[in-house]
């Protein structure tokens, strides 16, 4: 055992000497190796302080008392925001999931290579990705607040909201498909299957942990939104009755604690709060794609 250990040890040191050798001998390598190393160090670094940062100044102001039913003046309970930010996460993605993985199914397996027509969608999905969330807000506000009638609404809020990641949606899936390799397609066929079997039985299953990665940005996007809700939502600290009644989420909870400035402390244990939902709605999303992967296996 002491004679294959140093072996490797040996093998490792020669292994590691040689790379050194080869980046002295290339300074552009050991450059570009150096500048990685910092970038992917600094990320890391910012998103460690960032959450360091929330946890020591939300956790000793978080209580029971903010996990009432009932939000009031003397006690700013987020309970209500959290189910609204539930609620809505749900309308979202109801409505946008089947329209953003249906286009990218017709783009991928359906349309023309080189169409115009195609070539027109994915440009219109990324300039929509573009769009400041404020902008939708204000076309929420516009036509389905006032248009549509709809009032300051769950589903009013929600409709904004599949509109802001339904290209998110659309372009993962789309990636997700094109990742399938084509001999997938071409053995089903040879089998005699069609091409709506061949896609819904074969295609779509293999690109599941693609589609739920979509579907993970998504959730981020919509848990965190608040300018876009602010015009379709409205402010409600209740819980909604209903989708067509008014309600705030989470974001847009904490984003009114910490404008009055009388609640700072407050607003960043909802902070905390934010941050847990959205760690446990992206470990759920991962957990059920590595199921079906393991399914699918």
């Amino acid at each position: 055992m002491e004679t294959t250990a140093s072996r490797i040890q040996a093998v490792n040191r020669t292994s590691f000497s040689q790379k050194l050798k080869n980046y002295t001998r290339h300074p552009g390598s050991l450059a570009v190796l150096l500048v990685t190393t910092l970038a992917a160090v600094l990320t890391v670094g910012v998103l460690a302080t960032l959450i360091i940062w929330v946890l020591i100044r939300g956790i000793p102001s978080l209580s029971l008392d903010m996990f009432s039913l009932e939000y009031t003046t003397d006690n700013q309970s987020m309970l209500p925001s959290i189910l609204n930010t539930l609620f809505m996460v749900a309308v979202a993605l109801v409505i946008a999931g089947p329209l953003g993985i249906g286009s990218a199914v017709y783009l991928t397996e359906y349309a023309k290579k080189g169409n115009k027509f195609v070539s027109l969608i994915r440009l219109t999905t990324e300039t929509l990705q573009g769009i400041p969330s404020i902008i939708y807000g204000l076309f929420g506000f516009l036509f389905f607040n006032g248009a549509l009638k709809m009032g300051y609404s769950i589903l009013s809020g929600g409709l904004t909201l599949a509109i802001m990641v339904l290209p998110v949606i659309m372009r993962t899936t789309e990636e997700a498909l094109l990742a399938v390799p084509d001999s997938y397609r071409e053995g089903s066929f040879g089998l005699g299957a069609g091409k709506c079997r061949t896609i819904f039985k074969l295609v779509l299953p293999s690109a599941i942990p693609g589609i739920l990665a979509g579907i993970i940005l998504s959730i981020g996007r919509i848990v965190g939104e608040t300018a876009a809700l602010i015009f379709t939502a409205g402010t409600v600290g209740e819980i909604a009755k209903g989708l067509t009644g008014s309600g705030r989420t989470l974001a847009v909870h904490m984003y009114l604690l910490a404008n009055e400035g009388l609640h700072i402390d407050k607003a960043y244990a909802v902070a905390v709060v934010l941050l847990v939902l959205v760690l446990c709605l992206n470990g759920v999303s991962s957990l059920i794609a590595g199921r079906l992967s393991k399914g699918e296996k």
